[in-house]
């Protein structure tokens, strides 16, 4: 759908649904009157996991929610009315659930929706986000930013276009957990000397492929939809990203070239996606970063990010520590060890296990507050670039070829994920 027709389209039904929305005040009391409004598109275990988290940490009250799928928006309803219970709120309005391929357009259109959490599949991304700012909302979007370069590109320029007027986050919440900037901080402060290069891995165990008999090949890959490019980006860009995004954050900058190789090596027959990746990234500087990447076997490794400088190493690992070593030493108080055990005394002192233990809750926290003051957020570009990173190293590997990142951009690549979303309408 065009922009115009879009645009059109959320006025018109803005006409007909004024009289049958319940008004925030009538359903939610004194207390939503205050508080930020949300709703959710996409309401998977993702998007579950991430707006349960809002609630929780913060003051705002789910009011509507929409998913293309039936069961995955039925399974989600208990679960978002128990939120809203616990805050002493009644059951979301069942004329403010939504389920079709429309239905993300009916949730933008009420008007008593302040702010939407997009945790849909990755290809949905920037139409979504364009759809979201357009009617006005401030827009949490879950990474990756989207599945290929035009995707990032939107979601560039959408930015700019709202910068100022609404808040825009996108889902990388490590740049929230304490440990981590902290470590980022002493790191840029030149606590580690001159920069000479980085080990990033991401270790993780492999998806299973969720049964698809008596489906349509549309619906089984939605719901298989990691394991393939066009609907997640792949593992490098829809996981590994997030070591990748830790990168550009230290030596603040992109990748300007990489190579790399990989491979389906025990992966599933179901499905397009590399069960491995290893990229070599070159930063500005002459700042060499190597990425190994891999999500296969029923086994979870190691997350780290290894910065190694002149004067020290500065490592953060997602269970193991975050630390610096080296002339001025730093430990951040999380255990090294990922079978340690904390005392009660420990416990009682606030030390956690994983590196990322407040992570969410201080990026849940700054994104309501930014729409609460005023002082709106606008992660867009920081965002598309990480994605773009991590794009850069799939063509890379996929290829086998040296690409840069003047090449990547210029390419415009875009997937297409060939799918009949109507077939999903009652």
């Amino acid at each position: 759908m065009k922009k115009m027709e879009r645009r059109t389209f959320l006025k018109s039904v803005t006409a007909v649904s004024a009289i049958t929305i319940l008004k925030p005040e009538t359903a939610f009391g004194s207390y939503a009157n205050s508080a930020i409004r949300m709703g959710i598109i996409g309401c998977g275990g993702r998007g579950t996991a991430v707006i349960s988290s809002i609630s929780k940490n913060t003051g705002a009250v789910i009011i509507a929610m929409a998913d293309l799928l039936e069961d995955k928006l039925q399974s989600a309803i208990p679960v978002m009315n128990k939120l809203n219970s616990s805050k002493g709120l009644p059951e979301i309005p069942k004329a403010n659930m939504y389920q079709g391929s429309k239905a993300y357009l009916s949730l933008l259109n009420n008007k008593d929706v302040d702010a939407v959490l997009i945790s849909s599949p990755c290809y949905s991304h920037p139409g979504y986000l364009d759809a979201a700012l357009a009617a006005g909302k401030h827009v949490y979007s879950e990474k990756p930013a989207a599945p290929d370069v035009a995707g990032c590109e939107q979601v560039i320029r959408l930015g700019e276009m709202v910068k100022g007027k609404q808040s825009l986050a996108i889902g990388f919440q490590i740049r929230f957990a304490t440990a981590y900037v902290e470590m980022v901080r002493r790191i840029q402060q030149g606590d580690i000397g001159e920069i000479i290069n980085a080990q990033l891995y991401y270790f993780a165990g492999g998806l299973p492929i969720k049964p698809y008999d008596n489906m349509s090949y549309d619906e089984a890959r939605i719901r298989n939809q990691y394991h393939f490019n066009a609907l997640s980006g792949g593992i490098l860009v829809d996981q590994g990203i997030h070591m990748v995004d830790v990168c550009n954050w230290v030596l603040k900058a992109h990748p300007v070239k990489a190579v790399g190789r990989g491979g389906k090596k025990g992966g599933a027959d179901f499905g397009d996606t590399w069960t491995n990746y290893q990229v070599i990234f070159e930063y500005p500087d002459n700042v060499n970063v190597c990425f190994h990447n891999t999500q296969q076997g029923s086994q979870s490794g190691d997350v780290c990010a290894r910065f190694i400088g002149t004067n020290g190493i500065a490592e953060a690992h997602y269970s193991g520590g975050v630390f610096i070593e080296g002339s001025k030493p730093w430990d951040s108080g999380i255990p090294k060890g990922k079978d340690t055990k904390l005392t009660q005394e420990q416990r009682a002192a606030g030390i956690f296990l994983s590196s990322l233990e407040d992570a969410d809750q201080n990026k849940d926290i700054n994104f309501i507050k930014s729409i609460e003051t005023g002082n709106f957020i606008n992660e867009a570009r920081q965002g598309a670039e990480s994605t773009l990173s991590a794009i850069l190293g799939r063509t890379a590997a996929t290829t086998e070829e040296e690409i840069t990142w003047d090449e990547l951009i210029l390419s415009n690549a875009k997937f297409d994920p060939m799918l009949n979303l109507s077939q999903f309408d009652k």
